[in-house]
């Protein structure tokens, strides 16, 4: 495998009235991660806003990011979406420069590209960091999505090309996969991990972790071991008692960070529920009712 098996999980990013960053709460946020197990962790996805910060403010991120992640069993990465090759390789030699070497990125959204432009982006992102790593995140956000035989030719042509996270795939696509391109450490989340497990040898990527950790590492650890019985015994019950909690978030359409600083604010972080604009996040209300049925109806879950 070109990368190791493990839980990836998002840090989100706290902001003030005036959206500026709460670098205490974020400092916390990242603490609290750590200490709940979770050692392979990121920045700037979807859910961290990637698509939305500038360059100072991303430079203070990953600066912060860079302090608190150091350590031997410490698995950083950081996450660039952007509109060009060009900005994505500035923002990757920001990052660099603070000595992280794992990263993850996004198929620039302006226009879908071809089989020949899929392949020199990554040659061009991939190839002027020889000494980093890649993972791709893959979603119709970029409008297109790579199939098991996109990453085939990727991988065969860019050596540090060595994971992927996919979060849309169906039983097939999921098992095409980790087929076609089985030396690639596939991220799936919770719905299609176990359908993975089924095939080999791949990871979580967690958007429940941070409100659920304890539960979240004995979920992947069944996969791990290959305890697929109650791997999947396991899932009907993860996945219900998500649908209960977070229902009362459902028929409001928001942006993925919404989401997912519910869900860190949930697992007992200080997080505001506030994004960049324009978009906007839940409520207080609404981060109550949830909560509230979380406590009630789930209490030996927390923690």
């Amino acid at each position: 495998m070109r990368y190791h098996q493990a839980i990836l999980v998002s840090c989100e990013i706290p902001w003030d009235e005036n959206e500026r960053l709460l670098e205490q709460v974020f400092r916390e946020e990242i603490r609290h991660t750590l200490r709940h197990g979770f050692h392979n962790l990121y920045v700037f996805g979807t859910a961290g806003e990637g698509y939305a910060v500038d360059r100072a403010r991303f430079e203070q991120i990953v600066t912060i990011f860079a302090e608190e992640t150091r350590g031997p069993e410490i698995h950083p990465q950081v996450g660039v979406i952007a509109l060009s090759t060009a900005n994505v390789i500035e923002r990757l030699a920001l990052a660099h420069d603070k000595g992280f070497r794992m990263f993850q990125i996004s198929l620039p959204c302006w226009g879908a590209l071809s089989d020949s432009e899929v392949l020199r982006f990554f040659q061009d992102v991939c190839g002027a960091f020889p000494d980093a790593r890649f993972l791709h995140y893959n979603l119709m956000r970029a409008k297109r999505l790579l199939t098991a035989a996109d990453y085939r030719r990727i991988a065969d042509e860019v050596p540090n090309f060595v994971a992927t996270k996919n979060t849309g795939t169906t039983v097939a696509s999921t098992a095409e996969l980790m087929r076609v391109t089985p030396e690639i450490q596939h991220f799936f989340g919770e719905a299609m991990f176990p359908y993975g497990c089924l095939q080999g040898e791949c990871s979580l990527l967690s958007s429940f972790g941070p409100m659920i950790p304890r539960k979240t590492r004995e979920f992947f650890e069944h996969g791990r071991q290959g305890r697929i019985e109650a791997l999947f015994r396991m899932q009907k019950e993860y996945l219900a008692m998500v649908e209960d909690i977070l229902a009362p978030m459902r028929g409001k359409p928001v942006i993925d960070g919404a989401y997912d600083k519910m869900l860190v604010r949930l697992g007992g972080v200080d997080m505001p529920l506030r994004l960049l604009s324009p978009y906007e996040g839940f409520s207080e209300d609404v981060f109550e009712a949830c909560r509230r049925i979380l406590h009630e109806k789930y209490p030996d879950w927390i923690g």
